[in-house]
């Protein structure tokens, strides 16, 4: 498949997630022939086009999921980076409209800098920290919209992005699971830190597994087609794993060629004794016909993690065709995996 060929049939799985329709997003890719940049019949064109026109119209949240897809995967050229600043406005203006108490937030780290939306922070009545982080192609303002409804649930919510993704300036490395202590770290004048669950979608679910090794406050995972260890490392499923993919982790580690990106990913998988000091709840959702993530990943999480909730949908990486039942499933392991801390520390 080609670049434009693979772009489109992404495009149809993340515009799904988004809640945009089949119908539209057709629509939109007939009027994209090409991803030159520059070119108004581009793929960063025609999106951005289309956010620019909702904007208008006064939609600024559906404005920010079409920004969203004018910037996939990653904003590497000036389109997609105009792409990239207009959905960060676009949903900025629909949270100031929306009186749904979502603020934002921007950290200093070593590396970089990093930004978060978040509702539910509070320094006089502290909540249990839930941290949202998406994968190697999502922006934050993807899952921020559902930051409220975490907030009505109990939560101090916090929706931010993975090294190198959106408004993240940090490199993406083996060690880029200090990321998250570092958040936590920030956070701990506003949330209770020491009961954070994370909900980390695709290769964030990797950070967070790294993090739950050495930091005690991370009480549970929540993720969906996460690697571990076998897509870094085989070399039988590299060639199945899409250019998309490819390009983008590149991107993201620095590197310049597949060999330097293989040689840099080789120090990613987490071993068998750092996942079987694990001993907290993980909910991992599974896709029979994941493309991006090989099924041994979530069983060899079976093999190590006691505390360990499987779900497999029969569906392509990122579970699209069921989005619906994929949230109900990880809202009620994130409800239960509280639950069950609760129970815990009034028993211990």
């Amino acid at each position: 498949m080609d670049h434009l060929a693979e772009l489109k049939e992404f495009a149809r799985l993340h515009g799904r997630g988004q809640g945009l329709t089949e119908q539209h997003v057709q629509a939109v890719l007939s009027r994209i022939t090409g991803d030159r940049p520059g070119d108004p019949h581009s793929w960063a064109q025609v999106w951005t086009a289309e956010g620019d026109a909702l904007m208008r119209g006064g939609h600024p949240l559906d404005a920010c999921r079409h920004y969203a897809l004018a910037r996939f995967p990653h904003h590497g050229d000036e389109d997609r980076l105009l792409a990239q600043r207009r959905c960060v406005e676009a949903f900025d203006t629909w949270r100031l409209g929306a009186r749904g108490g979502i603020e934002r937030l921007e950290f200093d780290h070593p590396d970089g800098t990093v930004a978060a939306w978040a509702a539910g922070l509070s320094a006089d009545r502290p909540r249990p920290l839930l941290l949202i982080m998406g994968g190697i192609v999502s922006v934050k303002e993807q899952w921020a919209p559902l930051l409220p409804l975490f907030a009505r649930l109990g939560f101090a919510a916090v929706a931010t992005e993975m090294p190198g993704v959106g408004e993240n300036t940090l490199p993406y490395r083996a060690d880029s699971w200090r990321l998250l202590p570092h958040l936590l770290d920030e956070l701990a004048g506003r949330a209770r830190v020491a009961e954070t669950a994370m909900l980390a979608l695709s290769f964030s679910g990797h950070l967070a597994l790294g993090a739950a090794a050495e930091d005690p406050r991370i009480r549970s995972i929540h993720t969906v087609g996460a690697p571990v260890s076998d897509f870094f490392t085989d070399p039988a499923w590299w060639p199945e794993v899409p250019g998309i993919t490819v390009e983008t982790l590149r991107r993201l580690t620095r590197t310049g060629d597949d060999d330097e990106l293989r040689g840099v990913l080789a120090d990613f998988p987490l071993t068998p004794p750092r996942l079987g000091s694990l001993d907290i709840p993980v909910g991992y959702v599974a896709s029979s016909r994941d493309e991006i993530i090989p099924q041994t990943e979530h069983r060899l999480l079976a093999l190590l993690l006691p505390q360990a909730r499987f779900k497999v949908f029969d569906d392509v990486h990122g579970s699209p065709e069921h989005v619906g039942a994929m949230r109900r499933w990880l809202v009620l392991s994130l409800l239960r995996a509280r639950l069950g801390g609760r129970r815990a520390s009034r028993t211990g």
